[in-house]
């Protein structure tokens, strides 16, 4: 009887969290879409954590990322896009992700990723296999510029990773896994 509840749940989850899409074009139009997303996220990240320049300038490549996601109750989905760039070959390599959990909470968020690849093997690794899996808290409330949320920072061995929010009204705490995989059409 709760699957028979939960499917509806989880249908409505797919279908707005459908919304990360990046959209109509040509592929450089969306290449170029996904530069310019890629370009802003770096510079709020610049903006809030001035330190984290130096950080990338040192390291061997960095992914961001754009995430739309949902919570309602117990069911969590998401989906986004993305780009890694190697900075020792100047390669941008276009990815796509998708998220899926179990947890308590209710809201949506618009969010950004920025990872931080501190060697060659842990930035091959991502862009070959791509997968991660962890859980996940946290409160938001905002929207535009007003409001505020609470924002994470991880070590993953050779990676860091940062995240914050762009817009939403959230207050959840879930198990998810996230799958992060090449476009094959972008790339």
């Amino acid at each position: 009887m709760l699957l028979v509840r939960l499917i509806p749940l989880i249908l409505i989850s797919i279908i707005v969290s459908a919304c990360a899409s990046i959209g109509s074009g040509t592929k450089q139009e969306k290449r170029e879409a996904i530069l310019g997303m890629s370009d802003d996220i770096l510079k709020q990240l610049y903006r809030e954590k001035p330190d984290t320049r130096a950080q990338i300038k040192s390291a061997v490549g960095y992914a961001t990322f754009s995430n739309a996601n949902i919570n309602l109750f117990v069911v969590s989905a998401g989906t986004g896009y993305g780009v890694v760039k190697n900075l020792k070959t100047g390669k941008y390599t276009y990815m796509n992700m998708a998220e899926g959990g179990v947890g308590l909470g209710l809201g949506a968020k618009d969010y950004r990723i920025v990872m931080v690849f501190h060697n060659i093997s842990s930035l091959e690794h991502f862009i070959d296999n791509g997968w991660t899996f962890g859980g996940n808290a946290d409160a938001t409330v905002k929207a535009a510029n007003k409001g505020g949320s609470i924002e994470g920072e991880a070590y993953y061995g050779d990676v860091t990773v940062y995240t914050f929010t762009k817009s939403g009204l959230a207050l959840q705490a879930t198990v998810k896994g996230t799958k992060f995989w090449k476009d094959s059409i972008l790339n």
